[in-house]
């Protein structure tokens, strides 16, 4: 399995501690919550460029 897709599981089981922090009430754990989402919007964009590159080359190799 591609190295992203590993990173991304690790964010968003780091993340879920703090997504239920923050609907228990404590605000801090929202800011965190944000930013780990951000993070995560980013490494989805990487993983789509790469099994876009991966699927073209296969195209291209046969």
């Amino acid at each position: 399995m591609s190295k992203i897709f590993e990173t991304i599981k690790q964010k968003l089981a780091e993340a879920e501690a703090d997504v239920s922090k923050f609907y228990g009430g404590n605000n801090a754990a929202g800011g965190r919550v944000r930013k780990a989402m951000q993070e995560l919007k980013n490494l989805a964009t990487e993983l789509r460029k790469d099994v876009l590159e991966v699927k073209n080359s296969r195209k291209t190799s046969k």
